[in-house]
């Protein structure tokens, strides 16, 4: 006789662990893969429209990619996981199905013996009738004619009663063992459903993974014939990647001639005022010296100073200043005390606001505020920190709203990092 089934299949630990590190690790994959897309949406500053949307287009399909895989790998051992688990629920189904049709006939045939019993006992009992009851010892030994009638009589009298105890025995077991049946099958009965509706869910379950792993099969599909169409695009838009990159070295160059022009007029007009009032003392070179020229408090860097990769044309270009989260028209802030130097549309560069700092530790300082939507001030006004200068924005060769500050020592750029205390 089978035993009780045991009811639902519950993951094992380790199993559910390894699934917990998987998606972990799927999601560090995807949060990798974003930070590379950010790293190349930074890199097309200075890029005009159509290639930057390119550029963009492709770090998107990319960074979407293994998610997607990672994404249809879980899936499908969704799928299979929940396949397994409908194969042993139908598994353990068969064996309840079973076992409840065994104790059927079990309890059927009890049934008939206990209906060949009852006859039996109804036999004796209308034996005894027709005999005039069961006779006592005493009468056998008064109706004996003998010893041997004696002792046949009293055999025959024992084996009488022995049958009778036997038979009614039996119905008492039968019927003790016919209420077990019973519950047992009632038990079984209640499995039967309960393992229907596990079935039924799990089946669910492999449905939704098989819709799932087909949904990810799909955007796979899509995606890399998007990579492959993007990277036919940019391969074709090189030639003016390279006439992009050519007028922004030109740009850059021609602005820091202009700062140079600057620079050596101031300097000849200080050599020319010598006793003008002496100027305060230089701020440390070693610490900032810049308060924050953004309205997000704290400062948040999306793009460092320092050496990028052309996404298009794959060598190495300076990217001049840092780029510092704000939203589309924020607000924006003088870093330090300063004369504005100008305030115009430059091209690349979109809306600038160039401040003079004067002589700074010795050298000539400068800072610019770029891809402005509008700015507050104008040519020649003297502004303190924190005064508002204009809001941010998209403008110039820009695909974002952002602050794009740069910092100029003697007229060359320098990292603006540390002077922002970053």
């Amino acid at each position: 006789m089978t035993g009780a089934l045991v009811v639902g299949l519950v993951p094992s630990t380790g199993a559910a662990d390894e699934l917990d590190d998987r998606r972990r690790a799927a999601q560090e994959r995807a949060n990798t893969a974003q930070q590379r897309s950010e790293e190349l949406r930074a890199s097309i500053e200075g890029l005009s429209a159509d290639l930057g949307q390119a550029v963009a287009d492709l770090a998107a399909t990319e960074a979407r990619l293994p998610a997607a895989q990672e994404q249809l790998r879980l899936a499908q051992d969704e799928l299979q996981a929940a396949e397994r688990r409908a194969l042993m629920l139908q598994t353990r189904l068969t064996d309840a199905t079973n076992e409840q049709v065994a104790i059927g006939e079990e309890i059927a045939t009890m049934a008939t013996r206990e209906d060949e019993v009852r006859a039996s006992v109804g036999q004796l009992a209308r034996q005894a009738y027709m005999d005039g009851g069961q006779a006592s010892t005493l009468a056998v030994v008064l109706d004996a004619q003998d010893l041997q009638e004696f002792t046949q009589a009293m055999q025959a009298t024992a084996t009488a009663q022995r049958l009778q105890t036997r038979v009614l025995d039996e119905l008492t077991t039968m019927g003790a063992a016919a209420r077990n049946a019973e519950a047992r099958l009632a038990a079984v009965t209640d499995q039967i459903a309960e393992l229907k509706v596990e079935a039924d869910v799990e089946v669910a379950r492999a449905d939704e993974a098989r819709v799932e792993a087909a949904a990810r099969e799909d955007e796979i599909e899509t995606l890399i014939a998007q990579q492959q169409a993007t990277q036919q695009r940019l391969a074709g838009m090189k030639a003016q990647a390279e006439a992009e990159q050519a007028e922004a070295d030109r740009q850059r160059a021609a602005l820091e001639d202009e700062l140079a022009a600057i620079i050596a007029e101031q300097q000849r007009a200080a050599a020319a005022t010598p006793d003008r009032p002496a100027a305060p003392p230089p701020s440390s070179s070693t610490g900032a010296i810049f308060a924050n020229p953004t309205s997000i408090n704290p400062m948040y860097v999306t793009s460092n100073y320092g050496m990028r990769l052309h996404p298009i044309l794959g060598y190495e270009r300076l990217h001049a200043g840092i780029d510092l989260r704000t939203y589309c028209n924020t607000p924006l802030y003088a870093p330090r005390d300063a004369t504005v130097q100008w305030a115009q549309w430059r091209n690349g560069f979109g809306n600038q606001v160039m401040l003079n700092y004067g002589s700074v530790n010795g050298q000539p300082l400068m800072s610019s505020s770029n891809h402005m939507t509008s700015f507050t001030v104008s040519t020649g006004q003297q502004v303190n920190q924190g005064d508002l200068i204009g809001y941010s924005g998209n403008t110039g060769l820009s695909t974002a709203c952002h602050l794009h500050f740069e910092v100029y020592q003697n007229g060359s750029t320098i990292n603006p990092a540390p002077l922002l205390g970053r």
